[in-house]
């Protein structure tokens, strides 16, 4: 019975770590995305467009956003499953000045299209939060 208490108490140990593995920055990166994605998927184009980042603002009218993703993202279906988040972090990115950017990828499962991926492309802003200027599907 003992040495089933220090396994589990190794086995809690390691799962704290593994928790505390992912840095505070990766974890605001992907709750920004996912918060406005959350938009996406409840149809919430004016206000996903609204919360969205500047650059992502000044390349699309809120009108031309809500166009768009409802001609993309609408024939797909709704969301079965959105899993998978991986984050990577750059300083450049193509067609932008240098900055402070993520991109948080998820495999998505919609109702017509089982294997998706989308990405959200988000930059850290002057005021010190993730906001999204991308968002794309394959």
């Amino acid at each position: 019975m003992r040495s089933l208490r220090i396994v589990a108490a190794l086995l809690l140990a390691i799962c704290a770590s593994l928790a505390l593995a992912q840095d505070a920055r990766t974890s605001e990166a992907q709750a920004a995305a996912r918060d406005w994605i959350a938009l996406v998927d409840k149809k919430a184009y004016q206000d996903s467009w609204r919360t969205a980042g500047t650059k992502f603002q000044a390349n699309i009218t809120a009108e031309r956003w809500a166009q768009a993703v409802q001609r993309v993202r609408e024939p797909l279906g709704p969301v079965v499953q959105r899993s998978g988040a991986r984050t990577k972090f750059t300083h450049q990115f193509r067609g932008a000045p240098d900055g402070d950017y993520a991109l948080v990828l998820f495999h998505t499962s919609f109702e017509r299209k089982p294997e998706g991926q989308e990405t959200v492309t988000l930059e850290h802003e002057r005021d010190g939060k993730w906001r999204v200027i991308g968002y794309s599907i394959q």
